[in-house]
């Protein structure tokens, strides 16, 4: 919205009408027309008459005032109504971390900043930069949901914006180039942010997407496919991209983000450019990345250069790429919480306004009160309780020695993928294994010690309690055929769903119940034993729940990460080599 829009023609910075109000300790946005305007920005210092007196300010100890707000006055908290000497009385100074609101968003985010002010007119023109997307059944409705929650943060590189002519593939819809499948604990105060491999091969589910029309065109499925054509191939938008990573994770995926080359030059620039370190010196001529060894500050096409290099680093590959990028984040992240950025209203208007303008985000968060919503949450995590690993892979079989493409790791990515759909971090993993010691959790680990029966001896009856269709009849297929438990059945679906896979069995079948949870990979908590002894031939029963992903595939969440699984907490600096 321009000056004249907002019945001013004097070309001043909307940034600029931020002033700090001493009273309340806040920013406030002033609109009204009396008062002369200071040729300061909000939060810069200035010298003579000017920076110690205002119109309309009292001449008292020096004291300055903000000029009075249209509606303000009359609108008054009790809180801000005068005291019995006729002085207001302060609000509790907020600190500038509540006063900031930092969200994950954009190909390169995690970064959007909004400020306090609430005008009319500021939350209309952010809210006009949206771009959104309808995804249908994909995401969720609630911007917040309950219990942990998933964000999908996409970068894509289709060639939009002045300047980006040289990048992508032209005429290209744009793949799913960078991927960050972002985790929020449910008591939020820790986040996984997993980068995806681009050059990943799996399967793509089938998509229903919405057309222009209105109508839904359902996408067929594909198989063993580079991750990347999940989105913008064959009309898939980034619904597509959310129902992939849930087939290839287990974990429902909320929410997506989504920006293309415009969002790491603009966000970059916008915070004043983000630090780097380099172990030795970069000359590229592809990327055009020239920097010393090192620390530097990167921002606009320095800063795309820096994200998109794959020939400057060791292994020259997609996986080196990622952790150059997962640097630059964790980089950005820091300087998003400093006080450099927090403390200046112009920095964060300029942020807030470029990262909507770069967003493309689905209908569940498409406003910037949903956003703000998003953003109350995952701006109070600390930095180092941010993780950022990358999905554990090794490389195509079905390639033999080319290694162009990769698959994930069958052990170590599954482990992975446990560990998040059990909501357990990456950071705070002594602290769940001190948990583990409490007596109720020792309880339940003592009915995993003793005998175990033989594969042959172990009777049991698989129900289904809410896990994929089919998968009942497939861990009896398992069982029987590479397990050798030939007395197991299929007793199809429970009587009712269940939250996890619960095995049930009488005292007399404890050996059977610990053999069974090896083979399994079932938790202590899983075993529920029974009061009376089983009769005869009477079976045990196994109900499956949401937990369950696939027949030898371990159900309980392992107690720590997987060996050698990459991690760099976001609070540290690491240097690209």
């Amino acid at each position: 919205m321009d000056a004249q829009s907002r019945g001013r023609a004097d070309d001043v910075d909307p940034a600029d009408q931020w002033v700090l109000n001493p009273e309340t300790g806040t920013y406030e946005l002033r609109l009204s027309p009396s008062g002369t305007q200071s040729n300061s920005a909000p939060g810069r210092s200035s010298t003579g008459p000017a920076s110690g007196r205002r119109s309309g300010q009292s001449g008292r100890s020096g004291r300055r005032e903000v000029p009075g707000q249209r509606n303000r006055r009359s609108n008054r908290s009790p809180e801000e109504s005068p005291d019995a000497q006729g002085r207001r009385k302060r609000k509790p100074k907020a600190t500038r971390k509540k006063k900031a609101l930092l969200w994950t968003g954009g190909v390169m985010g995690f970064v959007l900043v909004v400020g306090a002010g609430g005008a009319y007119w500021l939350y209309q023109h952010f809210n006009g930069n949206l771009n959104t997307v309808d995804v249908g059944d994909a995401g969720s409705k609630s911007s917040v949901p309950d219990g942990a929650f998933n964000v999908l943060v996409i970068g894509t590189d289709k060639r939009t914006g002045a300047g980006n002519e040289g990048y992508g593939d032209a005429g290209s819809e744009g793949h799913a180039d960078t991927n960050i499948l972002f985790h929020v604990s449910a008591d939020r105060t820790n986040a996984t942010a997993m980068s995806i491999p681009r050059d990943m091969v799996i399967d793509i589910p089938a998509c229903p997407t919405k057309q222009k029309d209105g109508t839904t065109k359902t996408v067929p499925a594909e198989k063993k496919v580079r991750f990347n054509t999940s989105l913008g191939q064959e009309g898939r938008d980034p619904g597509c991209t959310m129902r992939t990573v849930k087939q290839i994770t287990g974990l429902n995926v909320d929410h997506f983000m989504m920006a293309d080359f415009n969002a790491v030059k603009e966000l970059s620039t916008a915070v004043g450019g983000v630090k780097v370190c380099l172990t030795k010196a970069v000359d590229d001529p592809k990327s055009h990345l020239k920097l010393p060894a090192g620390e530097s500050v990167v921002k606009g096409e320095q800063a795309l250069a820096f994200v998109r290099t794959r020939h400057s680093f060791a292994g020259e590959s997609d996986l080196s790429r990622i952790k150059q990028q997962q640097q630059f984040l964790g980089s950005m992240i820091r300087q998003m919480k400093s006080d450099d950025t927090l403390g200046s209203p112009t920095k964060m208007y300029g942020l807030a306004d470029a990262a909507t303008k770069a967003l493309t985000v689905d209908s569940g968060i498409g406003s910037i009160k949903k956003l703000t919503d998003l953003a109350q949450v995952i701006g109070k995590i600390d930095a180092k309780n941010i993780t950022f690993t990358t999905l554990p892979v090794i490389d195509n079989p079905a390639e033999g020695k080319k290694h162009i493409t990769v698959v994930p790791d069958p052990t170590k990515a599954d482990a992975l993928f446990a560990m998040m759909r059990a909501d357990t971090s990456l950071t705070e993993v002594k602290k769940k294994e001190a948990d583990a010691q409490s007596s109720a959790a020792a309880e339940e680990a003592a009915r995993l010690n003793g005998p175990r029966a033989k594969a042959s001896d172990v009777r049991v009856t698989v129900l289904n309690g809410g896990a994929a269709a089919g998968s009942a009849g497939d861990v009896v297929t398992w069982m029987q055929n590479q397990e050798g438990v030939l007395k197991s059945s299929n007793g199809s679906n429970a009587p009712a769903k269940v939250p996890a896979t619960v095995l049930a069995y009488a005292p007399n079948q404890a050996d059977q119940a610990r053999k069974l949870a090896d083979l399994l990979g079932l938790s202590a908590s899983a075993l529920k034993p029974g009061t009376k002894d089983a009769v005869g031939k009477e079976p045990m029963v196994l109900t499956l729940g949401p937990d369950f992903k696939q027949a030898g595939t371990p159900i309980a969440a392992p107690a720590k990460a997987p060996e050698g699984i990459q991690k760099v907490e976001a609070d540290k600096s690491v240097c690209a080599k």
